[in-house]
């Protein structure tokens, strides 16, 4: 297991245990991180689960492609760190990942 640790807009935050090979997604649902929908259920659908990649990760994290991006267009206050939490799989090298869910995402 690692942890991620999830801040919303206003600064709060939620760490969480992820298993490694399980998405960001189904580890906030399953955690039940605030703006996290997952409409889709991890389709590439919704893009309900709309992130922000915190800049020191970004790199092992790595950049949106393909479809990701496409759904991404369809995402408020997108960001070169925007990420769906569907498509990011936890591994061992992501321990202490930090994500932000954007304002958009938290129903305000």
């Amino acid at each position: 297991m690692a942890e991620v640790k999830f801040v919303a807009h206003d600064g709060s935050s939620k760490a969480i245990e992820v298993t490694p090979g399980i998405s960001l997604m189904e580890a906030a649902v399953r955690n039940d991180v605030a703006g996290i929908d997952a409409l889709c259920g991890g389709a590439l659908a919704c893009a309900t689960c709309h992130i922000y990649i915190d800049p020191a990760w970004s790199e092992r994290v790595g950049a949106a492609t393909g479809d990701e991006l496409e759904m991404l267009d369809n995402c408020q206050d997108v960001r070169p760190s925007s990420r769906l939490a569907c498509q990011i799989a936890m591994r061992e090298d992501l321990a202490g990942l930090v994500v932000e869910v954007p304002r958009s995402q938290s129903g305000v």
